[in-house]
């Protein structure tokens, strides 16, 4: 029998490189073909005026400064600093006064119910220990207070790019995959003690839009989204083209093609509703 321990995970370690990576390239630039998808999916949920609310993994604020918009009291939190600077400097051109800190989803440094409504729009899945992430959530929400989230499934189009820049960046052994915040019964196994009418819904990512074609697209990735940048940045001469065709296949699978114009991509996410107990 093998008894053999599994490796402890370098959490300090794997923060770091996942700090680095999301800084890398240009996000807030990558970001603005989602924001309306993101405003859309953010009208979808109803939030109510005049409440407090926490954005966590609020990226360059494309969900944050839309809620403030509506009249929410809006934090946001995001380990990029790089990002957090871009959304500060959204908020003060508009005129919204937003709190948005440099932080991290499994330490949180707010205080115990804090907020009437907590979200995560693809964000909070990629901290690597979710069941920190998943008491975090909880004890910042005020008992009745709602959770909002959104998290790419395995199937999806970003479950299969994160996969194939895996093959070439493989994550830390040991390190819980992140799509897993994709799959209902995970995810009620994570939030059931804590929280109650969990809605867990399918749904495709609206208004995925991008004016150029599939191989644009990869252009596009490989320059400003971090996690396929540094996968680029990690190989040579022809690896480069094996996995620039592999990404390209990839998006024309899970894309609608018109012409050489206009690629219109679908991404599935579990849409996760939840009410604190």
């Amino acid at each position: 029998m093998n008894t053999t321990t599994p490796p402890a995970l370098d959490v300090e370690n794997i923060k770091a490189r996942q700090k680095a990576t999301w800084e890398d390239g240009d996000y807030a630039g990558f970001a603005r073909f989602m924001e309306p998808g993101a405003i859309e999916i953010l009208n979808s949920w109803n939030i109510s005026d005049n409440i407090t609310l926490l954005d966590i993994g609020c990226g360059s604020g494309q969900t944050a400064i839309p809620a403030a918009r509506k009249g929410a009291r809006v934090t946001g939190i995001d380990i990029a600093d790089n990002l957090i600077k871009h959304a500060r400097q959204r908020a003060l051109e508009e005129n919204l006064d937003i709190n948005f800190d440099v932080g991290d989803a499994e330490a949180l440094p707010y205080a115990d119910n804090s907020y009437d409504t907590v979200i995560s729009m693809i964000g909070a899945m990629f901290a690597p220990r979710p069941d920190r992430v998943a008491s975090e959530l909880a004890r910042v929400t005020k008992p009745g207070g709602q959770l909002f989230m959104a998290n790419w499934t395995a199937g999806s189009m970003p479950g299969q790019m994160f996969k194939c820049v895996g093959s070439v960046t493989p994550p830390p052994a040991g390190l819980t995959p992140p799509i897993l915040w994709g799959d209902e019964d995970t995810v009620l196994q994570r939030l059931g003690e804590n929280f109650t009418n969990i809605k867990l819904t399918r749904r495709l990512y609206p208004q995925w839009h991008y004016p150029f074609n599939t191989s644009e697209l990869v252009k596009l990735f490989r320059t400003h989204f971090g996690p396929v940048k540094r996968a680029f940045d990690s190989v040579e001469g022809s690896q480069h083209r094996e996995l620039h065709d592999q990404l390209e296949q990839i998006y024309i699978n899970n894309s609608e093609i018109r012409g050489d114009a206009t690629t219109i991509t679908n991404g599935e996410y579990l849409e996760v509703i939840a009410t604190r107990r």
